[in-house]
């Protein structure tokens, strides 16, 4: 699942993007109003998370112009610190799915945007599987020939994405991204956090499911003739 926040406070951004990459989406972001416009009508998301307040131009505006535009249909949860009955019957009229008072638990975030997806796709668990691996995204929980593995937060993270894109290769630099955005440690960070998930999610099995691309990156799947 695919979904854009746009906040412009710095630290909400960044809490709420770190969450729901741990959770399992795949995240882009905006800090202004134009720039997140910009990206939801050039791009397909599952879902939005938009703040009201906004430089550049304002939520409510946003959805508006998504509203009007009959190619989008894409849900929307709104964000304000503002808790007026007013404010939050103007943000559904506008088109907005749900509204999250300012200030809010992670969780109770992530229970909203699970609600939404569920009114809109159906009520499929979210289930990530290659070969006989499998990752549900709604408990963190991660089997492997129906064996629980255990897996830190690092290792979630980059499986998921690793999943996601299977069997395709996944470039180093989008797994550093996904790991520790701008601030990536000068370290080879990466190589040891993929040796963790190799040990955990292939060390105790017959075939290897995690293979390294030289070069490149990494890739999740059956083994192929090229490695």
């Amino acid at each position: 699942m695919r979904v854009l926040v746009i906040e412009d406070n710095p630290d909400i951004l960044t809490n709420v993007a770190d969450y729901l990459q741990l959770n399992g989406y795949r995240v882009d972001c905006a800090a202004d109003g134009l720039s997140g416009l910009h990206l939801a009508a050039a791009n397909r998301y599952d879902l939005l998370v938009l703040d009201i307040m906004l430089p550049g131009i304002d939520g409510h505006q946003i959805c508006k112009r998504l509203r009007q535009d009959a190619r989008s249909a894409v849900p929307i949860l709104m964000l304000t610190a503002r808790d007026t009955l007013d404010d939050r019957v103007a943000g559904l009229r506008m088109g907005a799915d749900d509204y999250l008072v300012k200030p809010f638990a992670l969780s109770e975030l992530a229970a909203r945007i699970e609600a939404i997806l569920r009114r809109s796709t159906g009520n499929a668990r979210r289930l990530l599987q290659v070969a006989d691996l499998v990752y549900n995204l709604d408990t963190l929980e991660v089997r492997r020939a129906d064996r629980p593995l255990k897996l830190k937060p690092a290792g979630l993270k980059l499986l998921a994405l690793l999943m996601q894109s299977s069997p395709a290769v996944v470039r180093r630099e989008t797994l550093e991204d996904v790991l520790w955005g701008d601030d990536f440690p000068d370290s080879d960070s990466l190589r040891s956090h993929i040796h963790q998930l190799r040990q955990v999610v292939d060390r105790p099995f017959a075939s290897n499911l995690l293979h390294t691309v030289h070069g490149i990156g990494y890739r999740l799947g059956e083994p192929t003739d090229n490695g």
